[in-house]
This record gives structure tokens, sequence and C-alpha cells, in this order.
């Protein structure tokens, strides 16, 4: 059902986060103004406080009345989080970013590298890939128990982390991962792994992407070990199109990619369900340049793109689609300029003003 056939107002919660989060969600949300005007779209921005500012106010940092708010908005902005800086949990000290992945489940992390035209990027050669990474599972110490921590100490001289792999979860990441190959030009898909080592949970793992590839005979489909996918990211990035993986081998291998492409700054970044999605920016908060108004926005601008078009998939809503991709033209534009980029991209430009030039880039479209 189209946007006009449900005369519906797309309704997005915004959560500024930590850092310099408060800063780049403003400048996502003037480029969001400008996709209204451009394409005769309507948004509703539904802010709540997480972080901490929610901790000083609230006593958490991620209050119940977020997730009671969920069902009333059609997708999530989440501005980045400095969460290793909060008190622990039983004080109040929740991570948004990993209580709204566990609690709407939210199992795919797609990361896009690619590199912008006029930006060369470090490898020499341009990157369009695309690296799908498991979300819920995995090394991390709160995604492997039910109840209690996935790392603990027997003695105060050992320390042990649990690595949990299910069929599930790697079955479902793999036909996320081979749908979007599918939607791809080249329609190619690497499974990266450590089979060789942890011949069990990445077995399993393995065992669920060949079955899953059996339902994909359009779709070439190799294997590689994640220790010879990271030199072969470096030695040619161009050969790949969507990699999937592990929870802790995807957080490595995508920054890496994103870095090789041209810049982490430049890096989108979804976190998807079935029935709820994140745009959230792959980097940090960067707390030492906060308030500042020298933060890059691109990352977030194209998470709230990928935002866009999740929801033109799911409502069938070509304008949708065709408004996320006019913000990735914007942005290439705007970084094709080298004086309207940003300091981290070697220009001297504010995150608000960048903002801006996206922004005008989008309504000057034809």
């Amino acid at each position: 059902m189209s946007l006009d056939q449900r005369n519906d107002t797309i309704r997005l919660m915004v959560l500024d986060g930590d850092g310099i989060g408060p800063e780049i969600v403003r400048g996502t949300l003037t480029v969001l103004d400008a996709v209204a005007d451009r394409f005769g779209l309507q948004f509703s921005f539904d802010k709540l406080p997480i972080g901490f500012e929610a901790l000083e106010r609230e006593g958490t940092s991620f209050p119940e009345k977020i997730m009671a708010a969920v069902p009333k908005c059609d997708g999530i902005i989440l501005g980045p989080v400095d969460h290793a800086a909060y008190p622990p949990a039983a004080e109040g000290g929740l991570n948004p970013s990993g209580e709204l992945r566990k609690r709407l489940e939210l199992y795919a992390n797609i990361r896009p590298a690619l590199s912008r035209p006029g930006f060369p990027p470090p490898c020499g050669k341009p990157v369009d890939l695309v690296v799908v990474r498991e979300n819920t599972e995995g090394f991390y110490a709160d995604r492997s128990m039910f109840l209690g921590n996935g790392e603990f100490m027997p003695t105060p001289d050992i320390a042990m982390s649990l690595r949990k792999i299910t069929r599930e979860g790697s079955t479902r990441i793999a036909i996320a991962a081979f749908e979007l190959a599918r939607r791809r030009p080249r329609k190619h898909l690497t499974a990266v792994h450590k089979a060789n080592v942890l011949r069990i949970g990445d077995g399993l793992f393995l065992e669920c992407c060949r079955e899953v590839s059996k339902s994909y005979p359009d779709i070439s489909y190799d294997e590689k070990i994640v220790d010879a996918m990271a030199a072969l990211l470096i030695r040619d990035s161009s050969k790949f199109d969507v990699i999937v993986t592990t929870n802790m081998f995807g957080d490595i291998l995508s920054d890496q990619a994103s870095e090789l492409s041209g810049s982490l700054g430049l890096a989108a970044s979804l976190n998807a369900g079935k029935n709820s999605a994140v745009a959230q920016a792959q980097h940090g908060s960067a707390p030492d340049i906060a308030g500042q108004d020298i933060a890059n926005p691109s990352s977030l601008i194209g998470s709230a793109a990928m935002l866009l078009g999740w929801l033109g998939e799911r409502r069938s809503d070509e304008r949708l689609n065709v408004a996320a991709e006019a913000i990735e033209h914007a942005l290439n534009v705007v970084i094709s300029v080298p004086e309207k980029r940003t300091r981290d991209l070697g220009g001297n430009i504010g995150t608000q003003a960048f903002s801006s030039f996206v922004a005008q880039a989008l309504i000057d479209q034809c």
C-alpha cells in the first residue's frame, strides 16, 4: 500500500544520544525536511531523551516509555551513544542501542562501504560492497545469555567468554544477505568464517549459508576465512559485493571496509528486524569534539536514507525509494566539492553547514 493510499504521515522516533549525537541528528533532520519538500512526504519527528540526558532527568539512560512509543512509530533514528561511560545497569546505565536491538529483535546489521565520486578511496580502487552482520548472537557478552553476562571469571586470574551461534540466527541472516545480493547488479555473496578453528560454531554458520544458497541459484556464492578476508579487502575490495558473517567478524570487517572506501565518517548503517529498523551511524559518539559543530553527519544522513529505503520496500512506496537514492546522490554531490567537506574529510565546513549543503543539493535535483 502506498503512502498516497494510506494518506499517512511517516512517524520517526528521534533519539539524540550522547557526544556529537545531538549535532548530527539535527543535521540529519535538516536533510529529511528537504526530502519532505522535494518529494511531497510528511514526517513527524517524535524526540525522546536517552543516554546521559535521560540518566540525569529520569535515572536511566533508556526510559521504558521509549519501548512504549515504538508501536506508534514507523522507524527510529538513533544518535551515537557513549554507553561505555554509563554506570552499571543496576544503576540505570542501559545501552540504548543494545536495548533496541534485543527487544526489537534487530538481527541484521547492514553496513554499506561505498566510495564517493571525487573523493578517492585510500585503497586506490573504488569500493562498493555491503557487510551483512548477524546482530543478536556471537562473542558479544550481551548477546549470548538469556540471563546474566556472556563473560565471567571463575577465578581472579581467568576470564572466559561464551559465543552463541544458532541455526535460526544463521539461517535468517543468510537469507537477508542473499535477498540483498539478489537486488544488486553483481549478485555475488561471500560468507566469511573461521570454521577451520571454530569448527562447531562457524561450522554451523557455514552449514546454514550453504543450505540457503541452494534457494538462490542466481547468486554467485563463495566462502573466505576471516583472516584471509581481511587481507583480501586491503588488496582489492572491489572484488567483493555482499559479505555475510557472524557478529564480531562483521563488526571488524565493516569498519575496515568503510575506511578503505573513504572514511568511517561516511559509513551508513541500518539495524533491521522483521518489523522494526533503526538508522544508526556506524561510528561512536566522539565526546572529544562534541558541541564544536565540526562532526561529520554523513554517516547518520546515509543511515536515514537506508531507513527510508527499508520503509519504501515494506510500503511498496516508490517515493521513499527514490528519496533514499536522492539523499545518496546529494551526499555524493557535496562530498565531491573540497570546499564543502567537513574537517575529517580535509575541509573546514561545520556540521550544520554541511547538512544544509546536502539539503540544498536535494532541492536542486531535477
